[in-house]
């Protein structure tokens, strides 16, 4: 059987390390429980077997908060955490992890949702994101790093449920794999022209912040989510197109003129209050369509 898991419960003051028994991935991964859903005593693989390959990689995208990156211990042991991890490189033994933590919180404050394609990872900022290589079939990922983990002997990441699929691990619980840091700013000019944002907008603030709210015709008030902007109308529809296969909702193209250039921004709603704004953020986000900003259309 496979290694014992450990669950941490964190707080700003202390740190409570919880064990439980023979789950089949073998990770050790931090998540603060959620009350609403009851957890398995043993991790594992759904009972429902979706398609993954019809789930996308994650899509780096550039972060305008604060990042989690403070030290903190577990199992007595001190870690401290990467103020950048663009530039990570190391190879070793990945784990997975499953329906166990399925519905409970990340480190990240998220919902771990085990057909997300996200990882855990010991020392990177949350979020970051990484491309995983399975070394033993040459098989490649995108992932989000959400979460904390492994915390059991040398493995250094803990991949979704999805991810170890589709990297080709699952059934065995482990490969032998090759992880890099992601900049998301140059991944997106490189694989997104058309992308707006810049390192410098990353560092000052929210690009969305930036755009102003001009009202836009034909559309009702109220609270809107923005999802990106993009100076071709291209993007931003295929953008549109993906959002509106994940939430019910109207999705929109609002174009707005900025100085000499007309910007595409794709928008979500009108939504009816900021609760469901803030349960269509989780949505998108555990679809790896980024986190979009909170707007309001006059």
């Amino acid at each position: 059987m496979s290694p014992i898991r450990c669950l941490l419960l964190s707080s700003l003051t202390a740190v409570l390390v919880a064990c439980s028994s023979a789950p089949q991935t073998g990770g050790s991964t931090a998540s603060a429980p959620a009350t609403s859903s009851p957890r398995p005593l043993h991790d594992g693989p759904p009972s429902y077997m979706q398609d993954v390959s019809q789930i996308p990689d994650a899509v780096p995208t550039p972060h305008t908060g604060a990042y989690k990156a403070s030290p903190y211990t577990v199992l007595g042991q001190r870690y401290h955490p990467m103020q950048d991890g663009r530039n990570y490189r190391e190879e070793g033994t990945a784990s997975w992890y499953g329906t166990k933590f399925h519905g409970q919180n990340t480190a990240n404050g998220e919902l771990y949702d085990l057909y997300g394609m996200t990882a855990a990872h010991k020392t990177l900022p949350l979020p970051s994101y990484v491309e995983v290589t399975n070394l033993e079939n040459g098989r490649k990922i995108i992932v989000r790093v959400n979460d904390r983990g492994p915390f059991y002997s040398d493995r250094i990441i803990d991949l979704s449920f999805a991810a170890a699929k589709k990297l080709g691990y699952a059934d065995q619980g482990t490969a032998r794999v090759l992880v890099q840091g992601i900049d998301p700013v140059a991944w997106q000019q490189q694989n997104n022209p058309s992308y707006l944002v810049t390192r410098e907008a990353v560092s000052a603030a929210p690009v969305a912040a930036a755009l102003p709210p001009e009202p836009v015709e034909n559309v009702q008030t109220g609270l809107y989510l923005q999802v990106g902007a993009f100076s071709s109308n291209q993007a931003a529809e295929a953008l549109r197109q993906r959002v509106q296969g994940v939430v019910g909702s109207n999705v929109w193209v609002s174009p707005v003129q900025v100085d000499t250039r007309t910007l595409h921004r794709v928008r979500v709603g009108p939504l009816s209050s900021q609760d469901e704004a803030r349960r269509m953020i989780e949505t998108l986000r555990v679809a790896n369509l980024g986190t979009p900003t909170l707007v309001t259309v006059n």
